[in-house]
């Protein structure tokens, strides 16, 4: 398949790294040293899991002049949204599959509003990794995709890109209603990152304090609330199932949100607790622990805390 990766991130980086590995067609979007490095190197994948290994493909920091792709696989920072699909343009072509891998539950929407609904496509990675370095990545553990297209309907480019993934070796499997999909792994990362980022403490710690364990608890059944009331179709033991999965993560896992807070980045604060606390206001479902998390990292959003204005 002739795929671009859109945003060469953590996990752009590693599953487009994998595709390319098994002969696919990929172009990876970049920026700055992480695009000078690729050029020159490759991508390079240091994963605790599969060892060490490079690959090269091309990369760009613009799509102008590109044929159309297949598939875009589209994985940038939920505040890069618009941005990023506008930057896409060029390669969407008539057939081409926009399938968003990103952090939130209306990263879809809003691509649907700029290219089309015929050409959206959603789903979750369950994976661990983060740009170690200029054109590398670090994989910790999992790597497995979840996808499909949002009618769900299971359609010939959704097939393509599953057996892509299955000459990458990549574990995945096609969703047949997205939405709910969505919604499994936002209530998991709104817990897991709200908790690693406030305690700045990695998940086996969490756990282990009765406070912080209720804490996590806490968060899962306010987002199994808003997910009721917005009818994702979760499971009613769905609060039960993700504290029996928090003990099965290896205890010194973080979240993004938090590598991304003790590096001075920008959050995606509000496509994680700020969204599901707007949520909560809309349906009239209370949210104090959402909101809580959501305020002590407010002035962390736009990377370090500027001096107060007086």
């Amino acid at each position: 398949m002739k795929i671009v990766v859109m945003g060469t991130g953590g996990t752009g980086g590693y599953f487009g790294a994998k595709l390319a590995r098994a002969g696919e067609d990929v172009t990876f979007v970049a920026r700055g040293a992480h695009l000078d490095a690729i050029r020159a190197e490759g991508v390079r994948v240091k994963s605790a899991v599969e060892g060490e290994w490079v690959v090269k493909a091309p990369a760009v920091e613009r799509l102008d002049g590109l044929p159309p792709a297949d598939l875009v696989f589209f994985c940038v920072k939920s505040f890069d949204t618009e941005s990023a699909g506008k930057a896409i343009r060029p390669v969407v072509g008539p057939a081409t599959g926009v399938l968003s891998i990103q952090n939130g539950v209306d990263n879809e929407d809003k691509l649907e509003r700029m290219l089309g609904p015929a050409h959206v496509m959603g789903g979750t990675a369950q994976v661990f990794s983060t740009i170690a370095g200029p054109g590398v990545i670090n994989h910790t553990t999992a790597g497995s995709l979840f996808f499909g297209e949002m009618d769900g309907t299971e359609s010939e480019r959704a097939r393509a890109f599953l057996a892509a993934c299955q000459r990458a070796a990549i574990p995945a499997e096609l969703s047949g209603n997205v939405l709910r999909t969505l919604w499994e792994k936002y209530v998991f990362l709104v817990a897991h990152a709200s908790m690693t980022a406030l305690t700045r403490c990695p998940v086996g710690v969490v756990r282990a304090l009765p406070e912080t364990r209720r804490m996590y608890r806490m968060i899962v059944e306010e987002m199994a609330a808003l997910a009721r009331a917005t009818g994702a179709g979760l499971d009613p033991d769905i609060v039960d199932r993700r504290m029996s999965a928090l003990d099965d993560i290896p205890p010194h896992i973080y979240a993004s949100l938090y590598f991304d807070l003790s590096h001075g980045k920008r959050l995606e604060l509000e496509a994680l607790q700020g969204h599901a606390v707007r949520l909560g206001e809309r349906h009239g479902i209370p949210t104090p622990m959402l909101f809580a998390v959501y305020a002590a990292l407010k002035p962390y959003a736009d990377g370090p805390p500027q001096a107060a204005m007086a």
